[in-house]
């Protein structure tokens, strides 16, 4: 294991300073990427100072369009799905529901969802899901970008990996997901 190392940050513009291992422990997720010769790269943040997507964005140090959350959502019909959309977006259950071909979809409850993947809130990921029967959809901006970072199965880490071999280990399907976050002025 690697050496702390200190990674100072800005928290509503007070600055201060998280110490982080250069190394994080290896996880499914990791495991996975690793065997299949996927390049990868992590990235530690404190899940209890991190705690939005957006904010877990900033706690990385990547854009939040960047960043990608996975949802749990429940069709009308059929199985759990996992719908995988940037932090600083919500999701178009309209839209989801149209790219899965299914009448409805909604937003499954957090403790519904935390039972049905193992796996807690800021730690869900498609990647630590594979082979357990979810669909996987990601959102279509997701191909606008070299690598993207999302969940590493774990509070508290992100993998950044390029979209094409996200897309290919999960046999996710892009869909146009996203609906950007209203902003009023006044």
């Amino acid at each position: 294991m690697g050496m702390p190392s200190t990674i100072k940050q800005q928290l509503f513009g007070v600055p201060y300073v998280i110490m982080a291992k250069k190394k994080f422990h290896k996880n499914l997720v990791t495991r996975l990427l690793a065997g299949k010769k996927i390049p990868y790269e992590t990235k530690i943040y404190d899940p209890d100072v991190f705690v939005s997507a957006p904010e877990v964005a900033e706690g990385i140090d990547m854009p939040a369009s960047q960043v990608f959350k996975t949802l749990v959502t429940l069709p009308d019909r059929g199985k759990p799905m996992l719908a995988v959309l940037p932090a600083d977006a919500e999701l178009d259950l309209k839209a989801l529901a149209k790219a899965a071909g299914v009448k409805k979809a909604r937003m499954a409850p957090l403790a519904e969802a935390e039972k049905m993947t193992g796996l807690k809130k800021g730690g869900i990921s498609s990647l630590a899901l594979i082979n357990r029967g979810f669909r996987v959809f990601l959102d279509e901006s997701a191909s606008g970008f070299p690598v993207i970072a999302m969940s590493a199965g774990i509070r508290g880490m992100q993998v950044i990996l390029a979209p094409d071999e996200f897309i290919q280990l999960t046999n996710a399907r892009l869909a146009p997901l996203a609906r950007r976050a209203n902003t009023h002025t006044t």
